[in-house]
């Protein structure tokens, strides 16, 4: 006999129904075409159940982007994830900048699509502006902590002078929403062949 689904078990269920509509809808039509009763309606919900769950639309595309990027409702912050740690403890610098691409295209296959959403929106509302900007702070602060283990591998001998802060920058242009956007979506290639393209970049941009 099946056990009944719990109240607690319905309430996360409906709560992921209402968070894969709203990524839908939010890629399909833009913040602005994406209104709160149209993803009620995809998720099967009333507008008031959103509100109740979100508060607003703007709290529901932060969450959104949250579980996009982290793949779900796990709240574990990037580098305590395996792979970031992985990233970290690697001892050869190429194999590092290898998994740093690898990991960066997981993240983005998923995520790119909705960090293009919260970008577009900054523009014009302050609110997804300030979401944007501290975005771009958290992934240079991964990018910054992966380029301080390189440094430590390398000997403090980067490429060009590098040091950590400016090998962050080059990880961060590299591996980008912006640049993937423009490649895959813009150029047509494929996730693999950005990976090799953005591993090899960022060796031949950083390794002595």
């Amino acid at each position: 006999m099946t056990a009944p689904i719990t109240r607690a078990e319905k309430a996360r269920r409906t709560r992921l129904r209402m968070l894969d509509a709203a990524a839908r809808l939010f890629v399909e039509r833009g913040w602005a075409g994406a209104t709160v009763e149209d993803i009620a309606r995809a998720a099967e919900v009333g507008t008031q159940t959103v509100y109740f769950t979100f508060r607003n639309k703007r709290a529901l595309l932060k969450e959104v982007l949250d579980s996009t990027i982290a793949g779900g409702s796990d709240q574990v912050a990037t580098l305590d994830r395996p792979w970031a740690r992985q990233v970290v403890e690697e001892p050869a610098p190429a194999a590092q900048l290898a998994l740093q691409a690898a990991g960066a295209r997981r993240i983005l296959e998923r995520a790119a699509p909705v960090l293009e959403v919260v970008r577009g929106a900054a523009a014009s509302d302050p609110a997804l502006a300030e979401l944007w900007r501290i975005n771009q702070e958290q992934r240079y602060a991964v990018q910054l902590r992966f380029a301080q283990a390189l440094t430590e591998k390398t000997g403090g001998s980067l490429r060009d002078g590098h040091d950590a802060a400016s090998a962050a920058d080059v990880a961060m242009a590299i591996l980008g929403p912006e640049t993937y956007g423009l490649l895959i979506t813009g150029r047509g290639w494929s996730p693999s062949r950005w990976e090799k393209w953005a591993a090899d970049t960022l060796v031949r941009q950083l390794l002595p």
